[in-house]
């Protein structure tokens, strides 16, 4: 179920903005709504990221690498 919202925002910029929806071949309401999703989408990989850090926080080197230490193969 989608619900409206108000923005406010420059009156130029609005044009701007509808102008390039219509170049994409699409409308301002749409490509709001596909930036709201991306706009959520951060926080979620952002969170699954700590996560991942968190979950292989157990591994550790045990020392301090040299920089040829690290580079040796």
């Amino acid at each position: 179920m989608l619900k409206n919202i108000t923005l406010s925002a420059e009156k130029e910029l609005i044009e701007q903005a509808r102008q390039k929806a219509a170049k994409e071949r699409t409308t301002l309401n749409a490509s709001f709504r596909q930036w709201l999703k991306q706009y959520v989408k951060k926080d979620i990989k952002s969170d699954e990221y700590d996560a991942l850090m968190k979950s292989l926080s157990y591994a550790s080197p045990g020392k301090k690498m040299t920089r040829d230490e690290m580079n040796e193969r």
